[in-house]
């Protein structure tokens, strides 16, 4: 090789080595948390608005004459649920540690009034009908296990060390009752996520394996008797397994979706021109939008949203990594095994991995129910990523936000903006 051969690649190297050293000095930045959470949840919620208008304009026009119908309900939704997530990322760690309380016990009496007043759909009793709106009190239960669960093992640390053995009381007796509350309205997808937080504390406090054998062998357990106790289940089972040979009963929806994912190609058909949302994917907004977003956006379309959950996990670990409170540790890997878990089981039941458990794509899927409980819970891991170190000196040295800096260029900020102390690094 010539001496010009060896110069160029050495300078490739240092070229390499030098983007390298720049992406993980990225990456050891105190706001790196803060803005993936920040970006992640703004770009899927996004592309969510986008994915169910085009989902449920067909049926909507059908059923109520007007397109826009469920996108305007979702629009509500985000009006809410932003402000909501804004509010939560604002909050102090007192806050999150006291909420929980009420929360579950908000969270019990919901599933305890779902089985005396609660409107049935599709075989599953899961909803309150409130006129305008149906509320699903699962949802919220999520989060309330999430943060009760975890101020209940952090304040039993001792010397930031966390007894697993803490976890059989109350936390397993209150994980068992809300799971068996919501498994008697039929909900086994909420029921799962429900295990998927649990298990997440299970984990962080370091748990033996052989902890983790037994409730999972129990669970596994107690969903084959589940299955064999209810026809429905079991010809759900039927039509995962076999979803071609079951095409026209309890596999069609199963197949209609890898239609839609298969003739999706790399870039997809083209925004709002999928074919299966003409009355072919039931429920297509909600829990199969996915392969909606697949069918007109490909397979790029579809590795993009995975990437956009996969940095959003990310974030919410490196939160948990960072903050050295017990508190914060438990409920933001909790959150992450909540978001992203749930993520995983929705794609997987699209592309036939695992079965249909009618669970929504967080802060894609329509329903307001299961996303303003998703926006606190990001506002969360927003407000825990503030006591990153080195993080609040960081913002501050930022000065005002970004809405601030703009109503200050249109001229709306006001004397307040311009006395607005900012601090900068020495």
């Amino acid at each position: 090789m010539s001496v010009t051969a060896h110069e160029g690649a050495a300078s490739r190297q240092d070229g390499f080595r030098e983007h390298l050293n720049a992406f993980r000095e990225l990456l050891n930045r105190p706001l790196t948390s803060y803005y993936l959470i920040l970006g992640c949840s703004a770009l899927l919620l996004a592309l969510g608005l986008m994915m169910v208008l085009s989902a449920s304009s067909i049926e909507a026009l059908q059923e109520t004459g007007s397109p826009f119908y469920w996108f305007f309900k979702q629009s509500i939704s985000v009006a809410i649920g932003v402000p909501l997530m804004w509010i939560c990322a604002q909050l102090p760690l007192r806050f999150f540690k006291l909420a929980g309380y009420p929360l579950m016990a908000l969270s019990i009496i919901g599933l305890v009034l779902v089985l005396f007043v609660g409107t049935s759909q599709l075989g599953a009793q899961r909803w309150i009908d409130l006129g305008p709106i149906y509320l699903q009190p699962s949802e919220p239960a999520k989060f309330g296990l999430m943060l009760w669960g975890a101020d209940l093992l952090a304040r039993k640390a001792r010397g930031g060390r966390i007894e697993w053995r803490n976890l059989f009381i109350p936390l397993m007796p209150g994980t068992v009752i809300l799971a068996v509350m919501v498994m008697l309205g039929r909900d086994l997808g909420t029921t799962l996520v429900l295990m998927l937080i649990f298990l997440s504390l299970l984990w962080v406090v370091g748990a033996p394996l052989k902890l983790f054998g037994g409730i999972l062998g129990v669970a596994v357990l107690a969903v084959i008797v589940m299955i064999s106790t209810e026809g429905y289940r079991s010809e759900r089972i039927a039509g995962w397994l076999d979803p071609w040979g079951n095409a026209q009963t309890s596999g069609f929806q199963a197949v209609q979706g890898q239609i839609a994912m298969g003739s999706g190609g790399w870039f997809g058909l083209g925004l709002g021109s999928s074919r299966q949302k003409w009355s072919w994917i039931p429920h297509a907004e909600s829990d199969f939008i996915f392969s909606i977003l697949g069918e007109e956006l490909g397979l790029m379309g579809t590795l993009v949203v995975m990437a956009l959950f996969g940095l959003l996990g990310y974030a919410g670990l490196r939160v948990a990594t960072r903050v050295k409170d017990p508190f914060v540790r438990l409920a933001s890997a909790a959150a992450v095994a909540w978001i992203a878990g749930q993520a995983i089981v929705n794609i997987g039941a699209v592309i036939g991995v695992f079965p249909i458990t009618g669970i929504p794509l967080p802060l894609v899927s329509y329903g307001g129910s299961a996303l303003l409980p998703t926006l606190a819970a990001l506002g969360m891991l927003l407000s825990f990523a503030k006591h990153e170190p080195g993080a609040r000196e960081a913002l501050a040295a930022h000065g005002p936000g970004p809405v601030a800096r703009g109503l200050s260029w249109l001229g709306l900020g006001g004397p307040a903006l311009k006395r607005w102390p900012v601090r900068r690094k020495r």
